[in-house]
């Protein structure tokens, strides 16, 4: 296999989607191998306790370096081997032939998470493709059926997490409101992916380094009542799972979240992530009881619509 011309291509696989844009993946290369693992410093072990969005990211990472490969006609091919001790899921082999997908590297480098306005949601006929996409491996995608009752849950949600200091503290360390700090372009959530004005990204800032005296006086409720996404349009997403789904299972769903994603991008729509929905009990119950889905099966929760202007790129590493 040759190693060279995949460390190349490294760049645009890490344009992966990741929660926090923490990029958790990392990559080992030994002869004929690249080892797929991930980096404990770069997980959210209070707002992501369970790990699923680890692996979700992960799979997603592999998803896009094996479409990444295949565009460059590279053949590879991807064999799980969890391992949570070592940190690592699995690993990158050489190939027959090169890996099957519709999908280029430019919808990889294009694809990007938007939090702005939508100018209405996805077809019937693009809800359908991207539900057979997730049926190829036993799960769904399901559009929320009551999207008015979704605005007091996701407050509900935001509330929960406001209110907890370790869930707050991770937040501060991956947000990059002012264009100074030193890892602006690095990685993280700045202000322009945020859709934060600078009056709006000045005022979070502030809000939150008094957060030790401002949490008794109520600001996880005024912090959660301060945005509505619900408002700027779109239909609500859910990725359902097979049942009993495990860990190294969540890792493929993972790349079933990343089809899922790109296929939306091909037909012009964006997706912005509100799995708040599904880390709260209480609101991810009540979620799937809209649904009629046992709640343990709803993977990623999502607003989907077609911008209505380009949203700028998140930052990443190199490597």
């Amino acid at each position: 296999m040759d190693l060279a011309a995949f460390r190349a291509l490294e760049p645009l696989c890490w344009r992966a989607p990741s929660a926090h844009n923490t990029q958790p993946w990392r990559l080992r290369y030994e002869p004929g191998a690249i080892h797929v693992g991930w980096h404990p410093a770069h997980t959210l072990p209070a707002a992501d306790p369970t790990g699923r969005d680890l692996r979700l990211s992960l799979g997603a990472f592999v998803e896009t370096c094996l479409i990444v490969a295949a565009d460059a006609g590279l053949r590879l091919e991807y064999v799980a081997d969890h391992d949570e001790r070592h940190h690592r899921v699995g690993r990158l082999r050489p190939a027959w032939c090169r890996y099957p997908t519709p999908f280029r590297t430019t919808d990889v480098w294009e694809r990007r998470t938007d939090r702005g306005h939508f100018a209405g949601g996805p077809a019937r006929d693009t809800l359908a493709a991207v539900d057979a996409v997730a049926r190829q491996t036993g799960g769904g995608v399901r559009a929320v059926p009551y999207p008015d009752r979704l605005g007091a849950l996701l407050r509900a949600a935001d509330r929960r997490l406001y209110a907890d200091p370790a869930v707050v503290a991770e937040l501060r360390r991956w947000l990059r409101l002012d264009p100074t700090h030193p890892d602006y372009h690095t990685d993280g959530l700045n202000d322009h992916c945020l859709a934060l004005s600078r009056t709006t990204a000045t005022g979070l800032r502030a809000a939150l380094a008094a957060y030790p005296v401002l949490r008794p006086l109520g600001l996880p409720r005024l912090l959660a009542a301060a945005d509505d996404p619900l408002a700027r349009g779109g239909a609500v997403l859910v990725l359902v799972g097979p049942a009993d789904l495990d860990r190294p299972g969540q890792v493929e769903f993972g790349r079933v979240l990343l089809r899922v994603w790109l296929a939306l991008h091909t037909t012009g729509l964006a997706a912005h992530p509100l799995s708040q929905l599904i880390d709260i009990a209480t609101t991810r119950t009540a979620l799937g009881a809209l649904l009629d889905v046992a709640p343990d099966r709803l993977l990623h929760v999502a607003r989907v619509g077609r911008p209505t202007r380009p949203a700028p790129r998140s930052a990443r590493r190199l490597g």
